[in-house]
């Protein structure tokens, strides 16, 4: 079934980038908060082109960040949470630890180190299962850390947090989403720690429907700059300098089934934010405009016959490119029109018994994507479908998503970080 919905209202929305640009990675989903990244490409074919690989001191999920050819990672060090630096050559530079680690509840896809970590160019921010968050300088000198859980009470999410920290404001905003226990979105000083403004945000859900492991979107709305959260079966926004709600949409789960948890993040661009919901069966495009409840205004469309689980959308050029994560159809690639809905078309990956948990990347007219198995595929992106489609097998598990920075390739995998480039 599709739905489309006709009437649109002028809004000026853009994701912020700040002082960012093509040549950083800052946080999780890239420079614009959507999977894509601009400037130089990658080789399509990884053959021969690995420039080095680091050694990591333990098996962590979360996706490095790349600033100014400095590339930032979060890892379980021997039995504590730590933050790596690494330069441009694969070098180590330096590590710091924080305290004791909590392990990672779904050993085969999960870990104590799943939330990728987050930098403004002058601080690198890392928050763990444990629910340290700890900051550092560029350098490694650690700045300061707290403790979520310990200040706001205990994780209750059946499964490993996944959320990442951004940048909001000026300020590390983390969203906490569960359905045992606070749900909150809270602003942290970046130079101290200190709570800023902490907003509650709870739903009635069904059993396990409270728990997101989704990341928020930034985006300024007319001049405000705001918070865009998807989880606990609804899509919110928070003015990012006072944590207040703005609008709310409802209407993904209106007969509170229980077990819908949330993996996959919504991602915003060109004034719509783009859903996957009903646990890979359904994507829908909402409006960022409206205040209050905005439940049955803003709904664009909704397709259940496309959608992704765990994997996140990429949002490009008016495009949304959706990898189908797992089930009889993992590996099917769907390109559709943002505004209409429209299937541009759809390729087949290279199946195999593997499934997907990094989230795909656009770097250009090249699609990047990282199978569990550390199979990475690539194509060129054209008006039919994807052409000339490469595999390059890591032989080591992949949960992370990859990342690409100046034409070069990085991949987190259980015990290394590749990276990929010409010389």
């Amino acid at each position: 079934m599709k739905l489309n919905v006709l009437g649109w209202g002028l809004l000026a929305v853009a994701v912020l980038t700040g002082a960012l640009t093509a040549e950083n990675w800052p946080a999780w989903r890239g420079p614009r908060g959507n999977g894509a990244a601009p400037g130089k490409l990658p080789p399509l074919d990884l053959a021969e082109k690995l420039l080095w690989k680091a050694e990591l001191p333990g098996r962590g999920c979360s996706t490095p960040i790349v600033w100014e050819n400095r590339v930032y990672v979060t890892s379980p060090v021997g039995d504590q949470d730590g933050i790596l630096g690494f330069d441009s050559a694969g070098k180590e530079l330096w590590r710091k630890t924080f305290g004791p680690l909590t392990p990672g509840r779904g050993q085969r896809v999960g870990s104590s180190a799943n939330s990728s970590p987050v930098t403004n160019g002058e601080i690198v921010v890392g928050y763990f299962k444990s629910g340290t968050v700890a900051c550092v300088d560029l350098e490694g000198n650690p700045l300061w850390q707290i403790n979520l859980q310990k200040r706001y009470g205990k994780d209750g999410l059946w499964w490993d947090q996944g959320t990442s920290p951004v940048f909001a404001a000026g300020r590390v905003v983390i969203a906490v989403m569960q359905t045992d226990g606070e749900s909150y979105l809270v602003s942290l000083d970046p130079k101290t720690g200190k709570e800023v403004w902490k907003t509650p945000r709870k739903y009635q859900t069904g059993e396990e429907s409270g728990d997101a492991y989704s990341t928020p979107s930034v985006v300024k709305a007319d001049g405000l700059e705001m918070i865009v959260n998807w989880g606990a079966d609804h899509l919110t926004a928070h003015d990012a300098a006072n944590g207040k709600l703005l609008w709310e949409c409802g209407g993904f789960n209106p007969k509170r089934a229980g077990k819908q948890r949330v993996i996959a993040s919504a991602v915003v661009e060109d004034k719509l934010a783009v859903v996957p919901f009903n646990r890979g069966d359904s994507l829908a495009v909402i409006r960022l405009d409206g205040r209050g409840d905005v439940s049955e205004s803003h709904w664009v469309w909704r397709d259940d016959e496309v959608g992704s689980d765990a994997v996140s959308p990429v949002f490009s050029d008016g495009k949304v490119y959706v990898l189908k994560d797992g089930g009889p159809k993992r590996g099917r690639l769907t390109c559709l029109d943002a505004k209409s809905g429209k299937h541009l078309w759809e390729t087949k990956l290279p199946k195999a018994a593997q499934v997907y948990y990094a989230s795909p990347i656009v770097v250009g007219d090249r699609f990047f994507c990282v199978r569990e198995d550390g199979m990475v595929i690539s194509g060129q992106i054209k008006d039919v479908g994807l052409a000339d489609v490469k595999t390059h097998p890591l032989e080591e598990g992949v949960i992370a998503s990859p990342v690409c920075v100046d034409g070069r390739l990085y991949v987190r995998s259980e015990k290394h970080l590749f990276c990929f480039g010409e010389e």
